[in-house]
């Protein structure tokens, strides 16, 4: 299973070497389940830090496993919870309940990191700056525009959340608007 995870980091197609042969394909199912590889074949963060603790010299030195129920609970508890919100002294009236399916949610986020791509810091400033960018749609156009916000599961399996990441490592931020009170209506 090492010998694969070092195949895998050294960018071998383990995959397609794996397919080959009955006995590594089943070797690779075992890597997959255990979090080593990815199931494209790709070394996952555990696996990166398992050969990285196999590679450091010392007594001291020990593998910890990371907490990934208090990553998801941080991301929970950013994901709004129902579409209904105050923002700037305006209420926003809403439906639906939009956190869904905890446990398979945190299956999905725990594979979602493991792949190594996003951290959880990336995940939940993204969802953040989605909901904020929502929130001032709503202020300017006087409706309420997180009811489009997906719920939970769905926001991750479709990964949407990618592109606000993307925006919030480029620096983008979100421009409050004016809020108009009082007026002349005509």
């Amino acid at each position: 299973m090492v010998y694969l995870a070092e195949l895998a980091e050294q960018g071998t197609d383990i995959k397609t070497l794996c397919e080959e042969t009955p006995k590594l394909g089943v070797l690779f199912q075992g890597v997959v389940r255990k979090g080593l590889i990815t199931e494209d074949g790709a070394l996952s963060t555990i696996g990166k830090d398992l050969l990285e603790f196999l590679h450091t010299e010392g007594e001291d030195t020990k593998l910890v496993k990371r907490k990934v129920d208090d990553d998801f609970e941080r991301w929970w508890k950013a994901y709004p919870g129902t579409d209904t919100f105050t923002y700037r002294g305006k209420s926003f009236s809403g439906s639906r309940s939009m956190r869904v399916k905890k446990d398979e949610c945190k299956i999905k986020l725990k594979k979602i990191l493991e792949e190594g791509e996003y951290n959880i810091d990336d995940l939940i400033a993204a969802l953040e700056y989605e909901v904020l960018q929502k929130k001032e749609s709503s202020l300017k156009a006087g409706t309420n525009k997180l009811t489009f916000q997906q719920n939970s599961l769905t926001y991750l399996n479709q990964r949407t959340f990618e592109p606000f990441i993307e925006l919030v490592k480029a620096g983008e931020t979100i421009k409050e608007s004016q809020v108009v009170t009082g007026g002349t209506d005509i």
